[in-house]
């Protein structure tokens, strides 16, 4: 079986984003399948070494083949194609050939231009990892309001027969991310739990989070309502560090009010000097006691059940996470190693519990890791709702 996988490694050459992206890559040959990945965002590519963006690719481009290097294991095969259209790691002809007789094209937060000649797989799947602004842009074109780019990028989505999203209570009463007209299966994000192996640090003093503070250029609106990002939930939790012993520590990215969360009892450090690199990345998250965070507003606020990709990797390490609920709480069993909270008491209590049994914390977090994100599992079961 042959899978084409999409990303955003070249794109967006973040250790974080690397991470996610490749479980995908990683958990599909895990299970022993063929696969390609492949990158086409039909649009310049960020370098954060001048946080610009550019025509030229070629950092993307060797950042990625980098991450692609798993020592002992033979990388898969790639391409990224560059805004002049041409094609760095294999021809265009090639690329056009595995995705023709592909079993499944997985197209990853929708990050790949579906042009015609990717459209050729047994399965073409749009994987929605954004719940909430992809039906934003959806439930606009149906009320005749999107702009020309929105209305565009709706039909590209609609382009793909399989749709999965992030979003696991969108089948829930009440969820309030709306379907639009289209079959939603849940999924959730993989991880590969050889990359993040059980690391107890018991002289670690403070619950980490990795975090972009404001990243929304338009937030998605829908039913009359607009949804906001991070800074709308994390500002109703600021005075939490006044509320418990436990050192809390953010890497940020973005503008953030930072003399404001220092003044409030809060570590802030760089986002990118510990997600430059998936090394940097994993090395930041494993040194943590813990992680304590919010999710977007648009995630909460709809109780939509997404789950972060980055508490995953925290419980994969044996790391306590202490996380605001989106409506996950149903779906995954929370009080040991994996507590939700809706208000600052939930936080504070959360803390104080995993801090009077850590090490029984810590264990239950990894246990929790390999039942519910496990890559060959996650991904036989979406092998499974696509048809496959």
């Amino acid at each position: 079986m042959t899978i084409v996988v999409t990303g955003m490694v070249a794109t967006y050459p973040l250790g974080g984003v690397a991470v996610d992206y490749l479980a995908y890559v990683t958990g599909f040959q895990s299970l022993g399948l063929d696969v390609f990945y492949l990158e086409d965002p039909g649009h310049w590519f960020y370098d954060p070494r001048g946080h610009t963006f550019t025509d030229d690719a070629s950092y993307g481009v060797a950042y990625l083949a980098a991450a692609l290097a798993r020592p002992g294991n033979p990388p898969p095969r790639w391409a990224v194609r560059g805004p002049d259209g041409t094609y760095h790691g294999t021809d265009a002809a090639t690329v056009e050939r595995i995705c023709a007789h592909a079993d499944l094209f997985l197209n990853v937060s929708g990050s790949c231009w579906l042009r015609p000649h990717y459209r050729g797989a047994r399965r073409t799947a749009y994987l929605d990892t954004d719940p909430g602004y992809s039906q934003a842009k959806l439930a606009a074109v149906a009320a005749g309001t999107a702009s020309e780019d929105a209305a565009y990028s709706v039909g590209l989505i609609r382009a793909h027969d399989t749709f999965f999203t992030l979003a696991e209570s969108i089948q829930d009463p009440d969820c309030r991310v709306p379907a639009c007209g289209l079959q939603w299966r849940p999924t959730r994000q993989p991880v590969v739990l050889e990359d993040w192996p059980f690391t107890f640090t018991p002289a670690a003093s403070a619950f980490t989070t990795v975090m972009s503070w404001k990243t929304d250029v338009t937030p998605p609106s829908f039913d009359g309502v607009a949804y906001g990002g991070k800074d709308v939930e994390f500002l109703k939790f600021v005075d939490l560090p006044a509320r418990t012993p436990v050192a809390l520590e953010i890497a940020v990215s973005g503008a953030a009010p930072q003399q404001r969360l220092r003044d409030a009892g809060w570590r802030v450090v760089d986002g990118y000097a510990h997600s430059h690199s998936p090394a940097a990345y994993r090395d930041y998250l494993r040194a943590a006691r813990g992680e304590w965070s919010i999710a977007k507003n648009a995630y909460v606020a709809t109780r939509s059940g997404w789950f972060s990709t980055r508490t995953a990797a925290y419980l994969a390490c044996g790391k306590p996470t202490v996380v605001q609920d989106t409506g996950f709480s149903r779906r995954y069993p929370t009080g040991a190693g994996l507590f939700a909270f809706t208000t600052l008491e939930d936080a504070v209590d959360a803390l104080d519990r995993i801090s009077s049994d850590y090490l029984r914390h810590c264990d239950a977090a990894r246990a929790l890791a390999e039942r519910e994100f496990a890559a060959p599992h996650v991904l036989a079961r979406l092998l499974r709702d696509a048809g496959l």
